[in-house]
């Protein structure tokens, strides 16, 4: 709850169209919260709407989308009190091969969205002194694939920004906290799978490619008898909810398959070990 006594605390969640940014959505309507979803398409989130959600067309690439969604925010409740920045996407290819406009894509949704979005609410929670920032990195903002450095790249800049926003805003009252998914049961994988096969599928990469699109697209399918191939987006969104309901939360959340045991094993092996995990896991 808002420290200010307000009947209810208020959060945006972003990417809330689908996958985990529609399950953290559902899950803070739950905890409580006022809840803000946003996304591109907001016909998307008719669903979302039904359940309590005020929905926010927001682009997170877009200067102007952005400052009116946290101008409606506040002109309509006064505060913020959660900002879950999960938008989010995975650019797959070779270094050689990915068109810069394209890694400058990347970054501009995954890092300088997030950002500026934390620009924005930051001063509203400072004068609350109270609110906390929830930036979704993922597993892959320690650990690192072949034919992902522009979205490894990415998610280690979210890794980083969050340690330092971190150290600025606690003094005020303020918390940043990371979450770490694993392989979770989206369409993230599927459509990472196919971008991949769109720029490194022919060429000097292409064997490469074709394994590592089987993996990413395996990553995202249900659990089975054979094995956990992937969790529920609802695992994230409790983790979220149990960041914002921590009175000291941990800064960060592992959360989902494969991400608490890849995480321990980049932690304690060398480069050369982990390269070599890494190159097992693609049939290499």
């Amino acid at each position: 709850m808002s420290k200010s006594g307000s009947a209810q605390p208020v959060a945006l969640v972003t990417g809330a169209s689908a996958g985990m940014g529609e399950a953290i959505a559902r899950q803070l309507l739950a905890d409580g919260y006022i809840v803000y979803a946003a996304a591109r398409r907001v016909e998307r989130m008719a669903g979302l709407e039904q359940a309590g959600a005020r929905l926010l067309t927001m682009d997170v690439s877009d200067e102007a989308s952005m400052q009116a969604g946290m101008a409606r925010i506040i002109a309509d409740c006064k505060r913020i009190d959660a900002l879950v920045n999960n938008a989010g996407y995975g650019s797959y290819g070779s270094l050689e091969e990915t068109p810069l406009e394209e890694a400058r894509r990347q970054f501009e949704v995954n890092v300088f969205g997030l950002a500026r979005l934390s620009q924005l609410a930051i001063p509203h929670m400072r004068a609350q002194r109270s609110g906390r920032i929830v930036n979704v990195s993922s597993m892959g903002g320690k650990i690192y694939e072949p034919l992902g450095a522009w979205y490894h790249a990415s998610k280690f800049a979210v890794e980083g920004l969050s340690d330092s926003l971190r150290l600025e805003l606690e003094p005020l009252g303020l918390h940043v906290i990371v979450i770490q998914p694993g392989a979770i049961r989206t369409d993230w994988g599927a459509i990472a799978a196919e971008n991949l096969l769109k720029v490194s599928g022919s060429g000097p990469y292409s064997a490469l490619a074709k394994s590592h699109a089987a993996l990413l697209a395996r990553g995202s399918e249900p659990r089975s008898s054979g094995g956990p191939a992937s969790s529920e987006p609802e695992v994230v969104a409790r983790a979220v909810s149990s960041a914002l309901r921590a009175r000291r939360p941990k800064t960060r959340y592992a959360c989902g398959a494969y991400a608490a045991p890849l995480l321990f094993l980049r932690k304690y092996t060398s480069d050369r070990m982990f390269d070599k995990v890494m190159r097992m896991a693609l049939g290499q």
